[in-house]
């Protein structure tokens, strides 16, 4: 890793889900909110942490925990490779010769009312 780089290092997304799936620790929980007796009475609410990134994910919208963990696994999957992009480097570009121009010919505008506020010149009488 380059001295100055706040990225951290590439994490290899594994192919199958299975493969995710072991590397993480899976929490179940009682969705609540609505949906009524059936969400009240099961665990259907999904919670994984990865424990490599210490990413977690949740998934309470399904009523199948199944369902729930399908949902959190591609979460998890987008987020690791959210994690993995890196940003193209910037690539300075110069200042067009016309705008280079625009902002010295303001400079000198600037200058000239600039000029005008001094006290004028005291006249002796020798």
């Amino acid at each position: 890793m380059e001295s100055g780089n706040s990225f951290p290092e590439p994490f290899p997304i594994p192919e199958t889900d299975e493969e995710l799936l072991s590397q993480c620790r899976v929490e179940t929980f009682m969705s609540g909110g609505k949906g009524g007796q059936h969400q009240n009475k099961t665990e259907s609410g999904v919670r994984l942490v990865h424990e490599a990134t210490g990413m977690v994910v949740t998934s309470r919208s399904e009523r199948s925990q199944h369902r729930n963990k399908a949902i959190a696994l591609e979460r998890l999957r987008r987020k690791l490779e959210k994690r993995n992009e890196r940003p193209k480097k910037r690539r300075a570009t110069r200042v067009p010769k016309a705008e280079r121009e625009k902002r010295i010919a303001e400079k000198k505008r600037r200058g000239r009312v600039k000029e005008t506020r001094k006290k004028p010149p005291v006249e002796r009488d020798d």
